[in-house]
Parts: structure tokens; C-alpha cells; sequence
């Protein structure tokens, strides 16, 4: 047990203490000093005395201790109270109504503007105030005006549901048609902020923006309406009339009396009925249901007429609030036009089928002619290859008799030559009959240094003679051709170069870029103007003809460009005045990085092309290869036009005023538009039309292209077998499919 309350003040216990100790020494003073005990409680006593002042020492600087921290706590509540008293002024002087709960959803404080329009429910707005009851009293003020069937309890819940949300802004009503926009934002503890904002300014200044709005746009609908050449009318749900404008009235003759706003569509269409007349009678019963039926409508059509020939076209559409409306077009003039259409038409189809019949004359009396000239060189050629066999013939003779080897040596060259002639006139035979359904090609792989070598002995005589150095380098390449053509190609190009070089050399060699080996015949001649360069390959047409060396008929590259078109050979042409020219024939290599595609003997065409009389635009930009497509496609019986680019082909479709039947069409076109983009153009003018691109280019990004424009991409050199099958899809009507 304690001698000293603790409770008890520092003072009160310093006395207790020095009572102790004066009893105590009293005691020892006059107790029994023999028996030893008075010493002993003097000595607690000094020893007790001592603790009381060390207590007594570190009470005194505790006391001072707890001196200094109430002055700082009493500063720190005072700095409390004003930094509360300056935020309260502060939020006091905001124009908006602005409450803080903590993060339990309790009021911690607002201003005098928070609620202000709801005091007669939230009488008491003071710091402990929860949320749920503050909207629970908003939810109950008579001067909360709440939207049309929701209850104060209702909105209260869609209340609470929006404060879950992190931010909250949305409008309130109340009073005497007034608005206020409450927004919440989350603190950082979680705590809450309220923004009350009155908008009822802003919102009154909407409506009156609105209302002039509407305004503005009945006075533009109704001088729409008058300024449009047709008649139109609008009935509201009822069927009544709501708008309309005088064309109206003036196409159906009806009287300024009906027309007013209010008057029944059966009225109106009664005195319809005693002017006009429906088209069909099935279109009076349609249109009526339509009118009953009553809801949203879908459009309908129908005409009218009446006497003297005038006829009316009307459409009817609903609306979305259950009207409709009509718009009524005289299409008198168009019915007329269509009527004399229809005879001028008749008149044309009889005339078409007068100049079918002629020309089907014509026609025949072309292949009349064609066999003719058929059967003609056929004869010639045999004419010619009879002397031309007796010639052999000596010089065989020669040849055994002669013993001088280099005499031999020259027997047997000259042979070679008439045995390289006697094969040409051959080919010319062939040639001949290139546009013939009947000829056959022998495709299969040709090693092109056997063809290099059976022509090298010729030419190095016809370029010694004229003093030209003659170099031809062998190749390994193997192709996929016609022997026989192939080499009547290479020969008359050869030919040509040393016909037309008077000094120099002439060079045959071979290039290979990836799939395709070109062969490519070199000359140091006096070259080609580019305004002659598509000349050259017509028949019988020759640039020069003073020099005497010059010697031939000028059939030589018109036979290659045929060849070359119907064996699907591109032919290109490069040529400067003064420097040269190079003439170049495109291959398929057959091998290990171009299988080699079965050899096929068929028919050199697609079938069916000549009784389709397809018309195909062609547009590509290099002459040459233009134009050795058109005479392979002519072969087949196609009609082509003819463009160089994409401006030209539209200039020459809209002169025509005719749609192909299959576009063929570059995709390089130098300047302007590509072949893809000159396709959509195409389309957006005609329609979709059957296409093939041809290209050179084989990346990645061009067939992609094609693929989703669904279109044939031919890659350069051209398959003449694979523009066949795409030739037979167009006939066929299969492509879109394909």
C-alpha cells in the first residue's frame, strides 16, 4: 500500500512527505533508544528523504515538460482553428454550393450555398451529417421537381447509384422551372466533394438557341419545298395535311381551297380520283392498304394519268412519327420520249440486222480471200522449192567431185544456206496460216545452243561478205517453244541486223532474269527513229531503200512479231539513231527453277473466240508488245482497242460510246493513272467488266492488290495460254466465279 496518492497534486504530496518524516524523527527522538530500532528508522528516513527530493526534482522537470507541450498543442489548436476558419471563409466565398465528406460518407464541412434550395427538408446541414441522409432529405423537398412517374424513393436509389461512381456530374430541377448541375469528385483519402452550380441561365439561353433553331429551319423547309420543281405533301399520323407547296397544286389541279392545313387525305383524294386515273388498277389497291396500314411505312410508287396525254409520277416514304409524305414529278415529256425511243430502237434493230447480213457477206467473201491467198502461197512456195531442190542437187554433185577441202568446205556452207532458204520458205508457209483456226505449235523444250548452232555457219556468211564481225554467244538455257518458229525467228532477226549495219559487228546472246531467258541480237547500225519504231513491223514497209545491200521484201519483222504474238513471246525494241539497235525475244526457261509445263499440240487459239466476237480494250504502253498482242489476239477472231494510257483509253471509250466485253490493261502506264486505279475508274463509269493486269512486277504487294479486286494478274512474259483461258472464262461468263 502507497503512503501517497498518486492522484494527488505535486505540493500536496511534497508536504505528505515532510509530515512523514517529522513524525518519524519525533518518534525515534522519544522511543527506546537500547533496543536499536530508532537508529534504524532514522536511517530509512534520511534514505526516504533522499528519494523524495530526487521524486520531487523529476516531477518538477516532468511538469515542465508537460508545461511546454500544452503551450504547443494550445499553438497547434489555434493554427487548427484559424487554417479552418480561413477554408471556411474561403469556400464560404465561392459562388457555388460546395459540401466535403469524409472517406465514411459524413459531412465534414460545407458553405451556406450547399442545399440552399432544399432548406425546407435539410434543416440542419452540420458535420456529422451522413450522405444517404443528406439525399434522403434533397430526395423529400417539395422544391425538388422529379421527372415524370419516378418516385422521391426512386431517385434517391439512382442517386446512391451514381455516387459509386469515381466522377458525377448531371442536372437537377427545382423551384419555379430553375436548374442546378451537381458534380462529385473523389478525393485522395476517398473522401468526397459536391459542386452545386445554378445553370438555369445557361439552360434557359439552350432553349431560346433551340426554338430560334426550329424556327429557322420551318422557314428553310418551307422555301425548300417551293423552290423544288416537284410537287410534295406531308400528313401527320392522322392524316392530315401539315406541309405542302404550289407545285402540288398545279401538277394535280387541285383548288387553293383544299389545300390547307388540317385537310383529310380522303378529301384530297377524292378530288385526285375525279381528275386521274391510276396506271394499273392493282396500284389503286396497293396504295390504299398502304395508306390504312397505318405505323411506319415502307416507300411505294405509282403513276397517274390523265387525259391529254399528261402523266404523273409519284413516290410516297413514311415517317418516323407515323406520317408520310409524297413527291409527284410530270414525266410526261419522258413517257413520250421513251415511247419514241422504243420506235426509234425497232427502226435500228432492223437496220443492225440489214448490216449483220452484210457483213456476214463481207465475211465470207474475206475468208473467200484469205483461202485464196492461202492456197496462192502455198503454190508459190511449191514453185520456189523446186529450183531450189536442183540447186542442192548440183552442188551435191560438185561436192563429191571436188577434192580440194577448202572447196568442200564452201559446197557445203552454200548448201546450208539453201537448205536455211528452202526451210524459210517453209515457214513462210506456215506463217500464213497463222490466222488460220488449223495450225498447230510443237511447244517442247529446245536447247538454244542447238539452235544457236545451226544458224551460226549461215550468218557468219552473210556477215563476212559484207565485212561485219559476227559473234554469237552459245547459252546452256533450255526454253519452252517451237523449234522451228523459234529459230525462223532468231534467223530473220539476225539477217535483218546485218542487212542494215554497213560497218561494225552484230552480237547474239542470251539473258536470264529469273524465269525468263531473252534472247537479245545486237547491231552497230544506223538505228531507229522512235516515230518508226512501230512501223517497221508492218508488212512490206522498209525505212530504207537506197543502199543496194539492202535487198529483201520487208516481211522479215513482220513474220517475228507474229510469230512471237501467237507463240505469247513478248517482243521489245531499243534503238538510238547513230548508236544501233537491239531486237529481243522473251522465253519461259524450263528447269529446276521453271518447270517445264507439258508439251501440248492443240489448237493454237482458244475455241469458241471466233464466234464470240469478243471486244477487248487493250491498254500498253510500249508499242511493240502492244502490238504484238493485238495481232495475236486478232488470230483468234478478238476485236481490240487499241491505247497507250489510261487518259487515252478513257477518251477513246467515251468517243466510241461502247462498253467491252474484257479489259486487258498494263499496270505500268508511265504517267497518270496505274492499270488498277485505271480499272476502278473504268468501273465507276461502265460497271464491273471482266480484267486480266499485265505486269512485270512479281511482288508480293501487286498480287495482293489483285486478289482484292478480284481480278487475273498476268505476269510478264505473257502465257499466250494462260490470256487464252482467261479469254475463254470471258466467253464462257465464268470469271467473276474464277
Amino acid at each position: 500500500m502507497s503512503l501517497i496518492n498518486p492522484d494527488d497534486s505535486l505540493e500536496r504530496q511534497n508536504e505528505k512527505l515532510l509530515r512523514i518524516v517529522e513524525t518519524l524523527m519525533n518518534h525515534v527522538e522519544h522511543g527506546n533508544a537500547q533496543s536499536g530500532e530508532a537508529y534504524a528508522q532514522f536511517e530509512r528516513a534520511a534514505l526516504l528523504e533522499k528519494r523524495v527530493r530526487e521524486r520531487t526534482l523529476e516531477l518538477e522537470r516532468t511538469l515542465n515538460l508537460l508545461h511546454e507541450s500544452n503551450a504547443q498543442l494550445a499553438q497547434a489548436h489555434e493554427e487548427t482553428e484559424t487554417a479552418r476558419r480561413n477554408l471556411a471563409d474561403a469556400i464560404e466565398t465561392i459562388s457555388e454550393g460546395f459540401a466535403l465528406f469524409d472517406g465514411g460518407d459524413v459531412l465534414v464541412m460545407c458553405n451556406s450555398r450547399f442545399c440552399r434550395d432544399f432548406r425546407d427538408s435539410v434543416r440542419d446541414l452540420r458535420p456529422g451529417l451522413s450522405f444517404e441522409g443528406y439525399v434522403r432529405h434533397v430526395s423529400r423537398s417539395r422544391h425538388l421537381s422529379l421527372p415524370e412517374g419516378l418516385s422521391p424513393d426512386a431517385w434517391a436509389a439512382d442517386r446512391m447509384r451514381k455516387h459509386t461512381d469515381r466522377r458525377v456530374m448531371f442536372n437537377v430541377r427545382h423551384g419555379q422551372d430553375r436548374w442546378l448541375q451537381v458534380s462529385e469528385h473523389r478525393t485522395a483519402n476517398g473522401g468526397t466533394v459536391i459542386l452545386q452550380t445554378d445553370v438555369t441561365d445557361i439552360i434557359r439561353l439552350e432553349r431560346q438557341e433551340r426554338l430560334k433553331l426550329k424556327d429557322k429551319q420551318t422557314r428553310m423547309i418551307r422555301a425548300t419545298l417551293d423552290h423544288l420543281d416537284q410537287g410534295v405533301c406531308i400528313f401527320d399520323d392522322g392524316a392530315h395535311l401539315v406541309a405542302w407547296n404550289e407545285k402540288i397544286g398545279t401538277l394535280m389541279n387541285l383548288p387553293a381551297r383544299r389545300l390547307h392545313l388540317g385537310a383529310s387525305f380522303e378529301g384530297l383524294m377524292e378530288q385526285v380520283e375525279q381528275n386521274f386515273r391510276f396506271s394499273q388498277e392493282s396500284d389503286r389497291d396497293l396504295f390504299l392498304r398502304w395508306t390504312d396500314q397505318g405505323g411506319r411505312r415502307g416507300p411505294i410508287s405509282f403513276e397517274l394519268s390523265r387525259d391529254g396525254g399528261i402523266v404523273l409520277r409519284f413516290f410516297g416514304r413514311g415517317m418516323p412519327d407515323g406520317g408520310f409524305l409524297f413527291s409527284c414529278t410530270d414525266v410526261t415529256a419522258e413517257r413520250e420520249a421513251a415511247r419514241r425511243l422504243t420506235e426509234v430502237n425497232e427502226m435500228l434493230e432492223q437496220r443492225v440486222m440489214e448490216r449483220t447480213l452484210e457483213l456476214e457477206d463481207a465475211l465470207s467473201a474475206a475468208e473467200r480471200a484469205n483461202a485464196s491467198k492461202s492456197r496462192f502461197v502455198a503454190a508459190a512456195s511449191h514453185d520456189l522449192l523446186q529450183p531450189l531442190s536442183a540447186a542442192k542437187l548440183f552442188i551435191s554433185s560438185l561436192s563429191e567431185k571436188s577434192a580440194d577441202a577448202g572447196d568442200k568446205a564452201v559446197l557445203d556452207k552454200a548448201e546450208s544456206a539453201l537448205t536455211s532458204a528452202e526451210q524459210l520458205i517453209d515457214a513462210l508457209l506456215d506463217i500464213s496460216k497463222l490466222e488460220s483456226d488449223g495450225l498447230k505449235f510443237d511447244i517442247r523444250p529446245v536447247a538454244l545452243r542447238e539452235v544457236f548452232s545451226r544458224l551460226r555457219d549461215e550468218m557468219e556468211v552473210l556477215a563476212a561478205r559484207k565485212g561485219l564481225k559476227l559473234r554469237m554467244i552459245d547459252s546452256d538455257l533450255t526454253v519452252e517453244t517451237d523449234p522451228a518458229y523459234l529459230r525462223r525467228v532468231v534467223q530473220n532477226l539476225v539477217a535483218n541486223a546485218i542487212r542494215y549495219t554497213e560497218a561494225g559487228r552484230v552480237v547474239i546472246g542470251v539473258r536470264r532474269r529469273g524465269g525468263t531467258a531473252r534472247i537479245e541480237v545486237w547491231d552497230t547500225g544506223p538505228g531507229i527513229a522512235e516515230e518508226d519504231q512501230s512501223a517497221i513491223f508492218e508488212e512490206f514497209r522498209r525505212l530504207d531503200t537506197r543502199a543496194s545491200t539492202n535487198d529483201g521484201l520487208g516481211l522479215g519483222l513482220a513474220i517475228v512479231e507474229r510469230a512471237c504474238a501467237r507463240l505469247g513471246h513478248p517482243l521489245g525494241l531499243w534503238s538510238e539513231p547513230g548508236r544501233g539497235s537491239c531486237f529481243m525475244v522473251s522465253l519461259p526457261v524450263v528447269g529446276a527453277t521453271a518447270p517445264s509445263r507439258p508439251a501440248a499440240l492443240g489448237p493454237a487459239r482458244p475455241q469458241g473466240l471466233a464466234q464470240a466476237g469478243l471486244i477487248v480494250l487493250l491498254v500498253e504502253n510500249d508499242p511493240q508488245l502492244r502490238r504484238a498482242m493485238t495481232v495475236l489476239m486478232e488470230s483468234w477472231g478478238v476485236n481490240v482497242i487499241e491505247a497507250e494510257d489510261a487518259a487515252s483509253a478513257l477518251d477513246l471509250l467515251a468517243d466510241l460510246e461502247i462498253v467491252p466485253d474484257a479489259l486487258l490493261l498494263d499496270y505500268q502506264l508511265g504517267a497518270g493513272m496505274s492499270g488498277t486505279q485505271l480499272f476502278g475508274e473504268i468501273t465507276t463509269r461502265m460497271g464491273r467488266l471482266p480484267c486480266a493486269i499485265v505486269s512485270a512486277d512479281r511482288s508480293e504487294a501487286l498480287r495482293e492488290a489483285c486478289a482484292a479486286l478480284q481480278i487475273e494478274l498476268l505476269s510478264k512474259p505473257v502465257d499466250r495460254h494462260r490470256l487464252g483461258r482467261f479469254f475463254d472464262a470471258v466467253v464462257r461468263g465464268t470469271l467473276a466465279a474464277e
